[in-house]
């Protein structure tokens, strides 16, 4: 492994995300090349978390932006104080400068509400870390304003004129893949995937994220998640899911899963009622046998599971 690489893992450990080398190289990567890093993924496996982890790693500001549609460029990038501008002209009603002398004034920094990307391309003392969050949820036409932006770092402002970064953010884009996205925005981009994690990633991570889960149960809770994703449901539960259901678990002082634990708190990681519906016949009893164990280690157990599982979904 790269030394790099291998810096970049220990130190997103240390600052709580459980990795492996191919995360961290996407995020060496990004960060050498100072190119953006476009994270595609299932909701709920981690991807917003890596802009965080990068800020607290680099010790910078996070600036978000959360996308949604009819996000529009001023929501985005800049408006200007129209309130404040109104209470200048009305105070200097009577001043004797001239009209452009006064629009010079009002239509200065002073008077400029900063929005995401214009707060991440001014920053002056060091580069914050841009995360554009859910990018698929965002209009095409924002999108190709968006490909600006990432392209040169700068912006013009009319009245002002052209503002460019002094120091380039480092910026990570995350996709749920609602819509797909240009090709003219990816190959602006590095490209990771995230996928649901494995049994002995995702259990790593119940017990550095869940505050007294002990060993068994933390095995029980992932065994039971890895086999409800071969499930065919509405909203498929991610590792923030996974997580949510341990903190719950843990709160009621369960230290096992029965199946009493689990109908209780079903809530905690199906989020549809029609997926409540779905895991509450054989697929429960089928998912229960498997956690209580039989002697055989999970890595054995997992891909049985899921056949037994997948094979009641024809």
């Amino acid at each position: 492994m790269n030394e790099g690489v291998r810096r970049i893992l220990e130190q997103m450990e240390r600052n709580g995300y459980i990795t492996d080398s191919e995360i961290a190289t996407a995020v060496y990567l990004a960060m050498e090349l100072r190119k953006p890093l476009l994270i595609e993924g299932q909701a709920g496996v981690g991807k917003t978390e890596i802009a965080k982890v990068l800020s607290s790693m680099l010790d910078v500001d996070l600036i978000r932006l959360q996308c949604y549609e009819g996000l529009d460029v001023n929501t985005a990038l800049y408006e200007w104080n129209y309130p404040k501008q109104m209470l200048r002209i009305k105070m200097e009603e009577h001043d004797r400068r001239s009209v452009a002398e006064k629009e010079h004034e009002i239509f200065s920094e002073d008077f400029l509400l900063k929005r995401p990307l214009l707060e991440a391309i001014t920053r002056q003392d060091k580069a914050p870390v841009l995360l554009i969050d859910e990018v698929d949820r965002a209009d095409e036409e924002f999108e190709a304003f968006l490909l600006e932006v990432l392209s040169d770092f700068q912006v013009s402002i009319p009245e002002i004129g052209t503002v460019k970064a002094t120091h380039v953010p480092y910026v990570v884009l995350t996709s749920n893949r609602t819509r797909e996205l240009s090709d003219a925005l990816r190959r602006r981009c590095l490209f990771f995937w995230i996928d649901y994690p494995s049994f002995e990633k995702e259990v790593r991570v119940v017990k550095a994220k869940v505050p007294g889960v002990n060993d068994a149960l933390a095995d029980q809770i992932c065994m039971f998640m890895q086999g409800v994703r071969s499930v065919r449901l509405i909203k498929t539960p991610g590792v923030a899911e996974t997580l949510d259901w341990g903190m719950a678990l843990v709160s009621l002082h369960r230290d096992h899963l029965d199946e009493e634990n689990v109908r209780d708190t079903l809530v905690a990681f199906l989020k549809d009622n029609r997926d409540v519906q779905k895991m509450s016949g054989k697929r429960l009893d089928v998912l229960l046998s498997a956690v209580s164990g039989d002697g055989r280690p999970p890595g054995d157990i997992i891909p049985a599971l899921r056949q037994q599982l997948t094979a009641l979904e024809v």
